[in-house]
């Protein structure tokens, strides 16, 4: 099972940080709000809930979840941003939005506006298509395009647009790109036929081992681990990739207490596969990816410089 531990609390080790036992160094001055930048039923929404109540059973802390949705989760930086940073208002979003999404807003909004609590899970992004288009590989997939076919590639985001758009150039080929409505919309697309393949962050997993759907490359620079054997992008030619994490941050200033004590119980639930959290990351993303501390602030970063070169090499 793939799993990440960074930082300092690999030295804790994971047992010690199950136990809560360092919870008692802070405790929050009122509920927590929890704000969830996705869709409420969704993969990620049932994530931070199942997060929230491992933490409220372990150290008594009482969660008060809101959905904050839209614009690629800049919605919910923006609430974030100006929000107590006590630790009572934390919310979890994607890499993504706090590297790609604010550099190409240009809303004013940078990772230093924020306090980096803890990742929980990488992505598992795959370019998958389904059973019934005979494409067993990514080459297949390029020749057809390359005999003329229409290929509609579904995707869920302007980075995962650019990306979509960089893959078809390094192959000498365009897309007909399509934009859609989160990673579900882009799989009903391709399981209705409406789309002939497309972007899917671990929710394709059933699918593939039912013998439904295929993976055709990963869409991270890492092999994904239900389909080792498939390319990665830069196998493809592609410099970039869909890299990212699911992470709950905070407003900038946060205390180290409150920082500290917040990312060490939540990287506690989400590495404990007994737990209900931690089983929903198994079965969804592969296992836990567990990134704090300085790396975490470090990590926020350079996703945000480097979305200039990704931005620039799109135009292009």
């Amino acid at each position: 099972m793939k799993r990440m531990i960074k930082t300092g609390l690999a030295a804790l080790g994971v047992a010690a940080m199950a136990t809560g036992a360092w919870a008692q160094d802070w405790t929050p001055p009122g509920p927590i709000k929890l704000l969830i930048g996705f869709r409420a039923g969704g993969g990620a929404d049932t994530q931070a809930r199942l997060i929230a109540e491992a933490l409220e059973q372990k150290n008594g802390w009482k969660f008060i979840p809101e959905q904050v949705t839209g614009k690629g989760g800049l919605n919910l930086a923006a609430a974030l941003k100006d929000a107590p940073n006590d630790g009572t208002v934390i919310g979890l979003a994607v890499t993504e939005t706090f590297g790609y999404n604010m550099a190409a807003s240009r809303a004013g909004m940078t990772p230093e506006d924020y306090t980096g609590l803890s990742t929980t899970a990488g992505f598992q992004m795959g370019i998958v298509t389904r059973k019934e288009t005979g494409w067993t590989s990514f080459d297949d997939m390029i020749a057809a395009a390359r005999g003329g076919q229409d290929i509609r590639f579904g995707v869920m985001s302007p980075k995962l647009a650019d990306l979509a758009y960089l893959l078809g150039k390094a192959q000498g080929v365009a897309f007909n790109i399509v934009s859609v409505k989160g990673g579900k919309a882009v799989m009903d697309g391709v399981n209705a036929g409406d789309l002939d393949v497309g972007f899917m962050a671990g929710i394709q997993a059933k699918g593939v081992a039912a013998g439904d759907l295929v993976n055709l490359a990963s869409a991270l620079s890492q092999p994904l681990v239900q389909t080792p054997e498939a390319p990665t992008m830069a196998d493809l030619g592609v410099d970039f990739s869909a890299d990212g994490y699911f992470v709950f941050v905070g407003p900038a200033g946060m205390p180290d207490a409150a920082r500290d004590a917040l990312a060490k119980a939540i990287a506690g639930v989400v590495s404990d596969e007994s737990s209900k959290a931690g089983g929903l990351i198994v079965k969804a993303f592969g296992g836990a990816a567990v990134i704090t501390g300085d790396d975490l602030t470090a990590l926020m970063a350079k996703d945000y410089a480097e979305a200039a070169d990704l931005l620039k090499a799109a135009s292009e």
